[in-house]
Parts: C-alpha cells; sequence; structure tokens
C-alpha cells in the first residue's frame, strides 16, 4: 500500500525538508489533458520560436542557479560542486544543443524512388503529442528536465512524474519553465509514487522511463496495451578493462572517478574492473591510494563525495559486500557505512578477490563499490565482461589504438569509451542507451529527438495522369508485361556467375 503522503528528506542528514501530497489518478489524467491542449500552439509557434523560449528558460536557470542547486543538493546529498558540474552544466548545455539542432535532425528527407521516377516523396517528423517522462532519484534534474527539452523541441508537451524521493528540484524547474514564459501546462512535474506513474502511461502518447529492470518490463508491458512507443534505459554493470601496456595512471583515475562519481549512483557506473596479471598489482595499489584520499561529506563541504540518497540502495550495497566477503572477498579499504555520520554515507570501497559466482559482479550495485578481477589476458577480460546480462556502457585502457577498437568492437555494451569513462553520456551528439536487460532506444543525438516523433511519409504524383498503368481494368496485355519485367529487372544470373571459369592471368 501505498503512502499517503510523499516525505522528502535529505539523505545526509535525514531532516526532513518537505512533504507533498502524491497525485491521484485524476489529476494526471488532467494533467495529460492539459498537456494535450497547450501543444498545438507550441508546435505552431516552430523551432525558432521554441528556441527561443528555451533560451530565455536558460537565462532563467542561471539567474536562480544557487537556489536550484541548494535544493538539488538537498534532496540528494550530493556536493554542490558536483551539482554544478553534472547537473546544471549538463542542463544549460542540452538546451543549446537541442536549440540549434532540433531543426536539422527533424528536417524533411527528399526520397528518390529507384523506380517509380514519376512519384515525389518526403518523409518528416511530427510531435507526438504528449510525451511521460518517468525518472529515478539519481539525476533529479537530468533525467527530468534534461530529457523533456528534446521533447519540446519536437514539438510535444511534456508531463514528468519525478521520483519520490526527489521531486523538489524538478518542480522548481517546472515552475521557472512558467516564468520563462513557456504556455501553461506545456511542462508539468507531477510528483507521486508507483500509481501516478502507472496512470500517466495509461494516458501519455509515448513514455520514456529512466530507472530499474524489474520496473522497466512492467512500463514495457503496460505501454504496450495501447500500443504506445517507449523507450527504456535500465540497469547497468558496466565493465573496464585495463591491459598490460595501459596508461596506469590515468586508467586508475577514470576508474576512481568512473566508479564513484554521485557515490557510484550512476546507471553508466564502472562496476567491473578486469586487470591483466601483469599490472594488476600495480593498479589496485594506485587505486586503493586514491580512494583512501577522497573526501566524503556535507553537501557544501569541499569534498568528493556526499552520501548516497536511497535508504533502500545502502542496503543492496552493504548486502553485496557482506555476501562477497562470506565468499572470500576482500576488502582493502571501505566496506562499511559511517559510523559518525546521521544520513546514509557508505565509505568508498575498493574489493578484491572477487569472483562472478558473487552478486558484487553479477548484480547492478548502484553504489561506491570498486570489484577489482585478476585476469590473465585481454581474450579472458573480454569473455567475462560480456558474461552479463547487461550491456549499458563500458570502457577499454590501453596504449595500443588498434587493439583498443577491436575490443570495441568485441564487447557486447551500447558504448564503449576507450581511455575514458563516462564521458559518453555528455556528448550530445553521440547517441547513448543499452543493450541486453539495460533498455531499449537512444538519448543523445539524431535518435534522441526523433523517438519523440512519428515520421510521415508523402507521397505526390508529377504527372497528372488520367490513370496509372497499374491501376483497373487488368489486361492480358498487362499481365504480359509485368511477367516481362520480372524477368528482365530480377533474374541475377548467379547460378551462371558460380559455375563461369575464372579468368586466368597471361
Amino acid at each position: 500500500m501505498e503512502k499517503s503522503r510523499i516525505e522528502v528528506r535529505n539523505p545526509a542528514t535525514s531532516e526532513k525538508i518537505a512533504e507533498l501530497a502524491p497525485a491521484t489518478a485524476e489529476e494526471v489524467a488532467r494533467a495529460v489533458s492539459r498537456g494535450r491542449q497547450a501543444q498545438p500552439l507550441w508546435e505552431r509557434q516552430g523551432f525558432g520560436g521554441r528556441a527561443k523560449l528555451l533560451y530565455r528558460y536558460r537565462d532563467l536557470l542561471i539567474d536562480r542557479l544557487d537556489e536550484i542547486a541548494d535544493t538539488l543538493a538537498a534532496e540528494t546529498g550530493r556536493p554542490l560542486a558536483e551539482v554544478y558540474a553534472n547537473e546544471l552544466f549538463y542542463l544549460c548545455d542540452a538546451i543549446g544543443f537541442w536549440a540549434k539542432n532540433a531543426a536539422r535532425f527533424l528536417k524533411p528527407e527528399r526520397l528518390r524512388p529507384h523506380l517509380l521516377k514519376t512519384k515525389k516523396v518526403v518523409s518528416g517528423y511530427e510531435p507526438l503529442g504528449v510525451i511521460g517522462i518517468i525518472s529515478p532519484w539519481n539525476f533529479p534534474l537530468v533525467l527530468t528536465i534534461g530529457e523533456a527539452i528534446p521533447a519540446l523541441m519536437a514539438g510535444n508537451a511534456v508531463v514528468i512524474k519525478p521520483s519520490e524521493l526527489t521531486p523538489l528540484t524538478p518542480l522548481l524547474a517546472a515552475r521557472l519553465a512558467e516564468e520563462a514564459g513557456f504556455p501553461p501546462a506545456l511542462l508539468q512535474v507531477l510528483a507521486g509514487f508507483g500509481a501516478a506513474g502507472e496512470s500517466l502511461i495509461d494516458g501519455a502518447d509515448m513514455v520514456s522511463f529512466t530507472g530499474s529492470v524489474e520496473t522497466g518490463r512492467k512500463v514495457a508491458r503496460r505501454a504496450a496495451e495501447r500500443l504506445i512507443p517507449v523507450t527504456l534505459e535500465l540497469g547497468g554493470k558496466d565493465p573496464m578493462i585495463v591491459l598490460r601496456d595501459a596508461d596506469l595512471e590515468r586508467a586508475a583515475n577514470a576508474c576512481v572517478w568512473g566508479a564513484l562519481m554521485n557515490s557510484g549512483q550512476v546507471c553508466t557506473s564502472i562496476e567491473r574492473v578486469y586487470v591483466e596479471e601483469p599490472v594488476y598489482e600495480n593498479f589496485v595499489e594506485r587505486v586503493v591510494a586514491k580512494v583512501k584520499a577522497l573526501r566524503q561529506g556535507g553537501s557544501r563541504d569541499e569534498v568528493e563525495l556526499g552520501s548516497m540518497t536511497s535508504e533502500v540502495q545502502l542496503a543492496k550495497v552493504e548486502s553485496q559486500v557482506r555476501e562477497a566477503v562470506a565468499k572470500g572477498a576482500r576488502v582493502l579499504t571501505g566496506g562499511r557505512r559511517r559510523p559518525d555520520h546521521p544520513g546514509l554515507y557508505y565509505e568508498p570501497t575498493v574489493m578484491v578477490d572477487v569472483h562472478h559466482g558473487m552478486q558484487v559482479l553479477q548484480e547492478e550495485t548502484f553504489g561506491p563499490v570498486i570489484p577489482i578481477m585478476k585476469v590473465k589476458d585481454r581474450d579472458e577480460a573480454v569473455r567475462f565482461a560480456n558474461s552479463s546480462r547487461y550491456g549499458l556502457d563500458s570502457s577499454v585502457f590501453t596504449r595500443d589504438p588498434k587493439g583498443a577498437w577491436e575490443i570495441a568492437g568485441e564487447i557486447q555494451a551500447g558504448a564503449v569509451c576507450i581511455n575514458d569513462s563516462l564521458v559518453n553520456f555528455i556528448i550530445p551528439e553521440a547517441p547513448m542507451g543499452g543493450i541486453k536487460e539495460s533498455g531499449l532506444g537512444r538519448r543523445h543525438g539524431a535518435e534522441g529527438i526523433r523517438k519523440y516523433c512519428r515520421q510521415k511519409t508523402i507521397v505526390a504524383d508529377r504527372l497528372g495522369l488520367k490513370s496509372e498503368f497499374a491501376w483497373f481494368p487488368t489486361t492480358s496485355r498487362k499481365r504480359d508485361f509485368f511477367r516481362r519485367a520480372l524477368r528482365l529487372l530480377f533474374r541475377s544470373g548467379w547460378r551462371n556467375k558460380l559455375s563461369a571459369p575464372k579468368p586466368t592471368r597471361r
């Protein structure tokens, strides 16, 4: 049974900072209806008019930068420096990217038929209507408003159901959109529990979901009942491969940041590290030293790590670490909840002697844990990297450019970073998404805005004849024409080619 009120707490202090009434099914339906009324006017403004309002919105976001950052830090427990760098910077850049590129990505395409030259063919894109966005708690600005921007530039209205743990930032951002001059009800945020998300799926014209695999399956099933499009960015268990010729200092720095940014609560976090035996000890020593040097504390402190955001997720991290230790893993640093903090602080953790019989190498951790496994060679590393039901992100470190690209081609993931980590998400030109159980669809790139459209193809006759040859009435002359045309156009002669002798050189 869902609660009657939403309590928003600061996970770094356990202090209650807000209490909200969850949206009912009726309120969600009304929001979708209002969005549907606002959408046609917004579409008629065209790309230029929509971009102008988005730039005005961005200016207002900059004016209220500190208020937004304080709100986000309070409901996530993250350091302010990280909020500015990873949430607000991304959003402001995304606004400019989509404002500049939406018209190009959605420009109607003139197609040239290879047979019917008398036809003019144009394929274009139209907004779907009302887009429902259901988002998690780990990035309450990037995964709500950030995902809404391309949908808005495509001409849609948007209704967002954020996580009940972190609704305050998207609610504030939606209010600022109205202040910037967005049409009323064009961008709406409804705080609620799972039932509100279900109601949104029942009303929206398309759903973009980010979250767990289990919930993603439910979203897909419910959307399938209405035959509406859905995109899913789900879990990850992203591997990192370190080969013997890698720049170990860069690899270690990338590992620590890629695994522990936002306390590891990132869908593309490095969650498994495979290191070739000759450099294993050196790499582990570097990683442990860097992790021990990290500072953890409150949002306003000069620290690298804040608290975790979800009590449920912290308990999952504790369970995975406990199970791994019971099966023989060793914790070299960290490995426990911080006893000196009242909030959801878990120490950044490095583990070795891990194997694939442990959950920490099989199931998504979504916390500040780095399990490192020794491998004998690159083939074993790739095999282990691919032995997962997930396939979201990955990385490989080596000084051999050719070998790196070969491994990138072998890794089963939606994205591969070579001598880097997490960077693919902040390149808006680069499509980003998963394979296997990590999801369906892409954000960013042309695919990231076209998914919010229906594609329409228009075919127009050029000549204006009274009748086409293939139209009624049917005659023996037409029949014989098509019979001869089939033989003339489509006989490949491949049998003769296969049996013909090969030419010899003289």
